[in-house]
């Protein structure tokens, strides 16, 4: 097969290649800016590096939710992770140069200061997430070299994946890129990949590696170095272009590094260090996690419509699993048509047994998932996110309408809530939320008093209350991050209320105790079926009630 690009697309890609910098940061034209960088000149320190954590630490809160990576985690251990940091292993400078030069690589891996920063973020304060990625990468990285080298990509491009998403195929960044390889919208329809209400294919890993191949193939047929295309693959083209200008025609990103975008200077180096790290691994005693999620997987194109609970319930595939395999599917629905069929992945042992049940799965349930014209009736959205039933006459409902600077992340530290609740609770999507709007919070009753002024203060008053620095938090500091999640539970806050022994769950059609479990804080499937004297987890029922003793 042949890579065709028709000047149409190729243009719009560059253009909205541009989207790519997420952050909007403009580099500094006030800094010396020296001919070279070496390691003798290089600061070290860098807020770069803050950067990659806050940005891995958030793909990970929402990668450890995937169902074959907490079913793996529960028990598992690492015979290797330190317990001191004075265990870690170090090396010089040079035993990271050798290591560097032997990883078969056309990609520039350049070593210096800034990148040993990046390196001890992933081989010392991210150890247990670069293990959950060794253990993704077997499953992953294989089909992106297949595809790459469809593409001509080089092979280690595949890392590009560990900064942009920590190989969670559904991340979402604060500004709406989305998928392992971090697609906005613009760019993933110029590249062909279907976006709309039932399905996103920037978060296909297959659909979208291809986009992300073609696009990286683009960059590097405009610049002729894999370096600067991985560059304009973060800040686009245009700002790249800007820095060549600007340092008077330089096309060595070490040359541009001081009229790149502050995060793009951040983003190179952590590319390199990502490829070190997942070459040299055990030289840092990093164990791989062993995950319990299907190696070896098959398609099947369906031309109807199909409910992924329908497959799950027939088959007797776990439902998270499923869905894990199949992230594109926003609301579990397969929209497949005569015209347009749509692929379903499938544990390669159960295809025969699609094949044979098919007509079974398609007429399972369909009344339930479908009105009599396969339209459909009442999906039910799935996300990761953590939900709670509140039993209402245990908790208080609070209002607060949203001021000029606030965002998801304060209002939900300001009341002490998971910012994942309170989007919930009002329905936000993206964080995005306007000036002007009530939003509801509730809290536990007889804790609930201490924020009800919270609606009349203001921002640094609010602050102060939250007890957190009003200048870090201040939004004409710039440091305003509408990601941030709140740092208490409801859950976990009803379970340690004395006056409560226990909270009340309905079970709903699907459910399962391992999913309830998940919902309330310390508790595992175990305590529920004792807490309810039940002897198979298996037969549960719609709208039976649970009692839940959430642990603090």
């Amino acid at each position: 097969m042949t890579r065709y690009i028709s000047n149409v697309v190729y243009g719009m890609a560059v253009l909205t290649g541009l989207l790519f910098f997420e952050q909007g940061i403009i580099a500094q034209e006030a800094l010396e800016k020296p001919d070279t960088l070496n390691l003798a000149d290089t600061p070290v320190s860098f807020s770069m590096e803050g950067e990659l954590e806050l940005r891995t630490g958030d793909n990970l809160d929402s990668l450890l939710n995937l169902w074959y990576v907490n079913q793996s985690l529960e028990s598992a251990t690492d015979d290797y992770l330190a317990e001191a940091d004075t265990l870690m292993p170090d090396f010089s400078d040079s035993v990271y140069m050798k290591r560097l030069a032997e990883i078969p690589s056309v990609v520039d891996l350049t070593y210096n200061r800034i990148v040993k920063n990046y390196i001890n973020v992933y081989s010392r304060k991210r150890r247990e997430q670069v293990r959950v990625m060794l253990g993704l990468s077997e499953y992953y990285f294989p089909r992106f070299e297949e595809i790459f080298d469809l593409y001509g990509v080089p092979y280690e491009i595949k890392y590009l994946s560990v900064i942009e998403s920590a190989l969670n195929p559904r991340a979402v960044s604060r500004v709406g890129a989305v998928g392992a390889w971090q697609f906005m919208y613009s760019t993933g329809k110029a590249y062909g990949l279907t976006i709309n209400s039932l399905v996103d294919q920037r978060r296909d890993p297959i659909a979208a590696t291809h986009a992300a191949a073609m696009f990286l193939a683009d960059l590097y047929d405009i610049y002729h170095d894999w370096t600067l295309a991985l560059a304009a693959y973060n800040c686009g083209p245009g700002n790249v272009n800007k820095a060549i200008r600007r340092s008077g025609g330089k096309r060595n990103f070490w040359d541009i590094y001081y009229y790149l975008p502050r995060e793009t200077r951040g983003y190179v180096p952590a590319f390199i260090a990502a490829t070190y790290t997942m070459n040299y691994y055990e030289e840092h005693l990093i164990s791989r996690a062993a995950l319990s999620l299907p190696r070896v997987t098959d398609t099947i194109m369906v031309f109807e419509p199909v409910h992924l609970k329908q497959v799950a319930e027939v088959l007797h595939i776990p439902i998270g699993q499923l869905r894990d395999i199949n992230p594109q599917y926003r609301v579990d629905i397969v929209p497949g048509t005569a015209k347009q069929g749509y692929a379903i992945a499938i544990p390669q042992e159960q295809v025969a047994a699609f094949i044979d049940l098919q007509d079974t799965i398609f007429n399972y349930k369909d009344s339930v998932f479908f009105d009599p014209g396969k339209k459909v009736a009442t999906p039910q959205r799935y996300t990761s996110s953590h939900r709670v039933d509140l039993p209402l006459d245990k908790y208080d409902k609070l209002n607060y309408k949203v001021k000029s600077g606030d965002n998801v992340g304060f209002i939900a530290d300001w009341y002490d809530v998971r910012a994942s609740d309170l989007r919930y609770w009002n329905n936000i999507s993206r964080n995005l939320i306007r000036v002007g709007q009530k939003l509801v919070i509730y809290k536990p009753k007889g804790s609930s008093a201490r924020y009800k002024e919270l609606d009349n203060m203001s921002f640094s008053e609010k602050q102060k209350f939250a007890g957190r620095s009003v200048s870090s938090g201040d939004p004409d500091s710039g440091n305003t991050d509408s990601g941030s999640s709140g740092s208490g539970s409801t859950a976990a806050a009803a379970g340690s209320d004395n006056n409560v022994d226990y909270l009340t769950y309905r079970v709903k059609e699907g459910d399962s105790l391992w999913e309830i479990a998940l919902k309330y804080t310390g508790v595992s499937e175990t305590d529920i079926s004792r807490l309810n004297n039940i002897s198979n987890a298996k037969k549960i029922q719609p709208g039976q009630i649970l009692k839940i003793k959430p642990k603090g």
